[in-house]
């Protein structure tokens, strides 16, 4: 090996050995290169495929859509509410007193003697809930008796009517006592029939305020 033999000149066997080495070292180096630079390309390749390989969704989310895939319907938030104020139905506060806004009787003694002049009293009460405005003027003011059968025996304004302006406010509740003196003799409208003492017996006695008429109370003369 280290001595060549041949025909030929040892310096060319020489320079074939050193050419072959050369050409040998030559394809080793390239082979070495080639490999490194292609596991460097595979590893590149690994490396990019991972980034842009996007991860799995695992098996139960799914089936089972996550709270933020959820989609809930849009509230709409309630219609604010109106309060109406309620509108009154009852009498206004210092209005008139209608009819059924108050009650109105008779007191009588009771009994009286023959010819005495007994005081009956009108007795006006407020039953509303509200103060209001009625008239209590005398000539609107009436009281009439009549005898069991209804037959008129005598009337407050027939001989000596009265007038006078009185417009009262009454209180919720208030009660007004309106008194008049009957002078123990008939009488009728005009006042032109003959006044005389009624027989003893049982009367009735009822009111009148303007519009507003009382019920009936009894009175025994005698």
């Amino acid at each position: 090996m280290l001595h060549p033999v041949g025909p030929l000149p040892a310096a060319v066997y020489w320079r074939r050995r050193l050419v072959v080495l050369v050409v040998l070292l030559a394809v080793l180096g390239g082979s070495g290169w080639l490999l490194v630079a292609l596991i460097g390309d595979r590893d590149g390749a690994a490396a990019a495929t991972g980034t842009a390989r996007p991860s799995e969704t695992p098996a139960l989310e799914r089936v089972v859509p996550t709270v933020s895939e959820v989609r809930t319907p849009a509230t709409t938030p309630p219609a604010p509410v109106v309060v109406s104020e309620p509108t009154p139905t009852g009498p206004a506060p210092g209005g008139p007193c209608t009819d059924d806004m108050i009650d109105l009787s008779v007191r009588t003694p009771g009994q009286v003697a023959v010819g005495s002049k007994p005081t009956f009293e009108l007795v006006v009460v407020n039953t509303s809930a509200v103060p209001c405005v009625r008239p209590l003027d005398k000539q609107v003011q009436e009281l009439v008796m009549v005898d069991a059968a209804g037959t008129r025996v005598w009337g407050s304004n027939d001989c000596f009517p009265e007038t006078s302006s009185d417009q009262r406010t009454l209180a919720p509740g208030e009660t007004v006592v309106l008194p008049l003196v009957w002078g123990g003799l008939t009488s009728e409208p005009t006042c032109t029939a003959p006044r005389v003492t009624p027989a003893p017996g049982a009367y009735t006695v009822r009111g009148r305020l303007d519009t507003k008429v009382s019920g009936d109370a009894p009175i025994v003369v005698g």
